[in-house]
């Protein structure tokens, strides 16, 4: 029933428009030039906002490839402080860098500016070593236990497998893969503990 009346309007706009054509041809053929200008238009500025979108993608895809870059070419240890720098700098208190032999996977500890107490693991690999299960089981037996961490991240300049990411579902533990760092380091994506 209601598809009748849209069908019964529509028929009744077209025979209307068609009317106006009829009485007035000058008046008509401006208002279909008017629309079909607004139409172009509105599908160029369309256009041109997709293309703007696509040049601001483009544009911070290589400010984030630039900065990774920076960490892959990085040691261990000057990551870590590189690590904690990113946390000193975006308003955490008393960060360190305190990876060592021994530190049970807490290679940078801070707190967060609401006093969270934020524990990372450091795990700078190359692209095609993947953080595993195995070192994600490591660092979850520690990091809530005996480190206390309100939040607990692994960050790497790689990524993780499956199994990494399932168990880190389960225990509350944030991973920041290659992209997330860089996002993170830019200033264009979030900090672990957001």
């Amino acid at each position: 029933m209601g598809a009748l009346i849209v069908i019964g309007a529509l028929v009744s706009l077209f025979s209307l428009i068609g009317r106006a054509i009829a009485a007035h041809p000058v008046l008509s053929t401006f208002v279909i030039v008017t629309v079909i200008g607004l139409t172009v238009y509105l599908v160029v500025l369309r256009h041109r906002a997709r293309k703007r979108d696509a040049q601001k993608r483009w544009e911070l895809e290589v400010v984030r490839s630039q900065e990774i870059a920076r960490y892959h070419a990085m040691g261990a240890t000057e990551f870590e402080q590189a690590l904690a720098f990113l946390c000193a700098r975006d308003g955490c208190s008393n960060a360190s860098a305190t990876g060592r032999a021994g530190d049970l996977g807490a290679d940078v500890v801070a707190y967060t500016p609401d006093g969270r107490k934020v524990v990372l693991q450091a795990k700078r690999y190359i692209p095609t070593s993947k953080v595993t299960g195995p070192d994600l089981q490591r660092f979850g037996g520690t990091c809530f236990t005996v480190h206390q961490a309100g939040v607990a991240a692994v960050v790497t300049t790689s990524t993780f497998t499956k199994q990494a990411r399932e168990y880190a579902g389960q225990m509350g533990i944030r991973l920041f893969d290659s992209h997330a760092l860089a996002a993170w380091a830019s200033r264009t994506g979030p900090a672990p503990w957001h």
